[in-house]
Parts: C-alpha cells; sequence; structure tokens
C-alpha cells in the first residue's frame, strides 16, 4: 500500500468504526444521511471510497466494502433509500422471513413518510406502522410476521394462509398471538383462523 493511502487508512479508522456500527445491523450498508449524523462528512465518504474500503451502491447509499454479503442486500437497499422509517413488507417480507411461497417480481416496501421516489423494481405503500408492527430480520427491516400476513391477506388469502402455516411451524409466530391479531386486523381474521 503507497505511504499516503496508509496514511489516509489510518487516519479513516475512526471513520470507519463508526460507519461500522451503523452498517452491521443493515447487512453492510450506510446512507450518506446516517453517516452525517455520527460525524462522518462527505469528503471522509469520498476519501474511504477511493481507497476500497466503501463501495457506492446507489445515490446516497455506500457499502463496506469487507462486510459478508447477505442474501437479502437488493432489499436493504431498497429500504435505505426509501428512507429511515421505511420497511419490507408484503410478499417481499414472506421472502425475507423464508415463509410461503410467493416470489415478487417486485420489491415491496412500505413507509409511513411522504416519499415520492421511484425506483425501478420497487413498489413503496404508504401506510402507518405501529412500532410492535416492525422487526428487523437477518439485517433487514421488515414488518412484523403477524402484520406482514394481514397485509398480504387483504389481496391474497391463499398466500397468507400459507405463510401463517410456516410462520407457525417456524415459531415466528406463536398461536396465542393469533386473537390478539384478528382484533388488530378484522380484514385478516379468517386468514388467521379466528371465528370469533
Amino acid at each position: 500500500m503507497h505511504a499516503n493511502v496508509k496514511t489516509i487508512v489510518t487516519f479513516m479508522q475512526p471513520a470507519m468504526d463508526r460507519l461500522y456500527r451503523i452498517a452491521e445491523p443493515q447487512a453492510g450498508y450506510v446512507t450518506t444521511a446516517q453517516a452525517a449524523e455520527v460525524g462522518v462528512s462527505r469528503q471522509e465518504l469520498y476519501y474511504l471510497s477511493r481507497t476500497g474500503e466503501l463501495r457506492h451502491v446507489a445515490y446516497g447509499i455506500q457499502r463496506l466494502a469487507r462486510f459478508p454479503s447477505s442474501p437479502h442486500e437488493d432489499i436493504v437497499v431498497a429500504c435505505l433509500w426509501a428512507g429511515d422509517e421505511a420497511v419490507a413488507s408484503y410478499e417481499t417480507a414472506f421472502v425475507v422471513y423464508g415463509i410461503g411461497e410467493a416470489m415478487p417480481a417486485t420489491i415491496h416496501i412500505t413507509t409511513p413518510n411522504r416519499f415520492r421516489g421511484r425506483r425501478p423494481g420497487v413498489r413503496v405503500h404508504h401506510e402507518a406502522i405501529d412500532p410492535d408492527e416492525r422487526a428487523h430480520f437477518e439485517g433487514v427491516p421488515v414488518t412484523a410476521p403477524v402484520r406482514t400476513i394481514a397485509d398480504v391477506a387483504r389481496q391474497s388469502p391463499s398466500d397468507a394462509r400459507a405463510a401463517l402455516r410456516d410462520a407457525l411451524d417456524r415459531r415466528l409466530i406463536r398461536r396465542g398471538q393469533l386473537h390478539t391479531a384478528a382484533v388488530k386486523y378484522p380484514h385478516a381474521r379468517a386468514v388467521l383462523g379466528v371465528t370469533s
């Protein structure tokens, strides 16, 4: 390594440490805004990119070059692109959890924010998400399993039922949660198997 580059990398190590703390639960990704929140400037991001420590992925999104890859990186990037409150949802959340049989051609993201961006292959849903409806699974921000099943139940009850069976088998959902879920999501009562 050239002496000047080595000096820059050593100087940038505190910045990398701060970025790692953000990127680690996000499958190795960090946004420019998140970097700024922990005091890492655009200039520092530029130097880290030049030295190969960061890889530019999309506008405002970088990846730690040495971070291990994960199977749902495209979903993580879509969530980061849509903002801090965005989560993978609908059939995309089924893929993240490994439940159901749906194989969506589109990444579904839900955000409560007034996000107007467009990205090929991504569908953004604008809906409220309660704190108990959010989860983090294998580095992906995602709707909680019960919320996911309730969302899909609106358009495809059979897909929702298949996913519910898998979620119960994998213990992502406990049977005791179903009555509470039926009260919160009355449209999904039949899918959840709750009759009264």
